[in-house]
């Protein structure tokens, strides 16, 4: 019995039930016509610093649907759906009627420093937020906090802080896979990478579109969530202890091009929460990240430091605009087939050579994977990405299996199958579909493309049933979550900058 088996064999039914995944799905609200919807945050959705479903991003217009951590994929799903409707529901219903943005790269937006920032209220934790998110538009530009993605959510149980690090290793290494056959990216807006250099084509003779041939998320790769500034970050994976030193140094150590931005103007306006090189830890931009819940007031890094990891979650997955809400029960047991390989092979300790290199697999495998003869990095030589990925599908069938027999059915045999299917046949990919939409379909103006499918979404949507007790319920939560906002406003005692002196002390993130 190999290794992997025999890791596999003691996956039991009782741990296998224990699994758990939630998602994390944005999207820019939108008016018809595709330009940005510039106005807050809809009263009738709740809160959005206390709401636990439903709130917001970085800006007023982009929406964020969280579901509960769910025994199933399908469960997941249902609840994601059941957001989803709810949302579609107010903003249907809106002055000037508004919907979601079904894709990952932006829609028409605005100048920049016409994108609303989120507002959370008047509390300190509130104002922290906004001042937050003003930081990244001062380092990054407002245009790049627009673009939106899905965030996968796993756990298991028995799983301790080491084995999780050793599934991050691998995620790395093998996450070109699900840029392959989950990318949904390969083009978008000229307004988007307007003033920047960009290396992207003109779609045909329009006007409307620029993009790559064998793109697979553009998202991932140079020009989307990326920072230059970051790049002097050297994380290693290879634990807790190396993990939270580098982040620790990254969240309190001064970057000079942001200390000489400060962190007021002269008008006494905050323009970043601190002047490190991460104001705080979700500002780390990567693949997928060491989760922990936190308590009130504790900051992230001193949670897992303090508790160690209890989740991961995955960052890289774009939206399927060619799916209602974004995502399909079938790439969430893939997903759940893949983090369970990553979890159940061996995982060397990581490098700063393999660092990089990984840096470069990802961008290759996003600006160029389904390129016929494409080679990655690994291990020092050059191998084909088809080769390394059908390697990897293969090893997964007997995780599929297994969890099929343990669960009964063969949902997950079957989501794998497709997943093998799609990996030799590129026009099967959700990047190539789109790219053929948008060409054949839509005179290669993505805006109109990303419309219709937005419109097509909703209206499947809130075709899907609504009752009075659905309705209630999302109000009840929606009243309560203000009701919450407003206590927690009334409680604050602490001025705000001592707030956020206190907030932002580098023993905060210690142990």
């Amino acid at each position: 019995m190999s290794t992997m088996q025999a890791r596999l064999t003691a996956l039991n039914a009782e741990r296998i039930a224990g699994m758990r995944r939630g998602v994390e799905k944005e999207g820019l609200r939108v008016l018809s016509a595709g330009r940005l919807a510039l106005t807050p945050h809809p009263e009738a959705l709740g809160s959005a610093l206390t709401h636990a479903s439903i709130t917001t991003d970085y800006s007023e217009s982009l929406l964020e649907l969280i579901t509960k951590p769910q025994p199933t994929a399908q469960a997941c799903l249902d609840e994601l759906t059941e957001l989803h409707q709810a949302a579609q529901q107010v903003l249907a219903r809106q002055r000037e009627p508004e919907l979601l943005w079904n894709t990952s790269m932006p829609s028409l937006l605005p100048p920049d420093e016409t994108i609303p920032l989120g507002r959370y209220g008047t509390s300190n934790i509130g104002r922290a937020k906004s001042v937050y998110r003003m930081g990244l538009g001062h380092r990054y530009g407002r245009r790049m906090q627009m673009i939106a993605g899905i965030h996968y959510n796993w756990s298991l149980p028995g799983v301790d802080t080491d084995a999780y690090f050793a599934l991050i290793r691998n995620f790395r290494r093998q996450s070109f896979v699900l840029l392959y056959l989950f990318g949904a990216s390969p083009v978008l807006a000229p307004g988007f990478v307007a003033g920047r250099k960009h290396g992207l084509a003109l779609l045909g003779d329009g006007k409307g579109a620029l993009g790559l041939p064998h793109a697979t998320s553009l998202r991932m790769g140079r020009l989307g969530y990326q920072s230059d500034a970051q790049a002097s970050l050297s994380v290693s994976y290879n634990g807790l202890q190396g993990y939270a030193a580098s982040l620790h140094e990254a969240l309190t150590k001064p970057y000079p091009p942001y200390e000489a931005m400060g962190v007021r103007s002269l008008g006494g306006d905050y323009n970043q929460l601190g002047t490190s090189l991460l104001q705080i830890e979700n500002e780390f931009y990567g693949t997928i990240r060491a989760k922990r819940t936190v308590q009130s007031g504790e900051r992230p890094l001193h949670a897992l430091r303090e508790r160690g990891v209890e989740y991961i979650e995955v960052r890289l997955m774009d939206i399927n605009p060619l799916t209602p809400v974004g995502i399909s029960a079938d790439t969430m047991r893939v997903l759940d087939v893949f983090l369970l390989h990553c979890l159940l092979s061996d995982s060397p300790p990581d490098t700063p050579e393999e660092i990089a290199a990984l840096k470069h697999n990802q961008h290759l495998a996003a600006e160029r994977g389904r390129e016929p003869g494409l080679r990655l990095a690994c291990g020092g030589a050059q191998v084909l990405l088809a080769d390394w990925g059908a390697r990897v599908l293969a090893e997964c069938e007997p995780i599929a299996a297994h969890l099929d027999a343990l669960q009964g059915g063969d949902a997950y045999g079957h989501a794998l199958a497709q997943a093998r299917a799609t990996w030799s046949d590129a026009a099967q990919t959700p990047s190539a579909r789109v790219l053929a939409e948008v060409q054949q379909l839509y005179g290669n103006d993505y805006i109109a493309f990303a419309a219709a499918r937005s419109h097509t979404a909703q209206q499947q949507l809130l075709g899907h049933g609504w009752d009075a007790a659905q309705e209630e319920r999302y109000c009840l939560m929606a009243q309560q979550s203000l009701q919450r906002q407003r206590e927690i406003e009334m409680g604050d005692t602490l001025p705000f900058e001592e707030w956020r002196l206190r907030y932002m002390a580098s023993e905060q993130c210690a142990v």
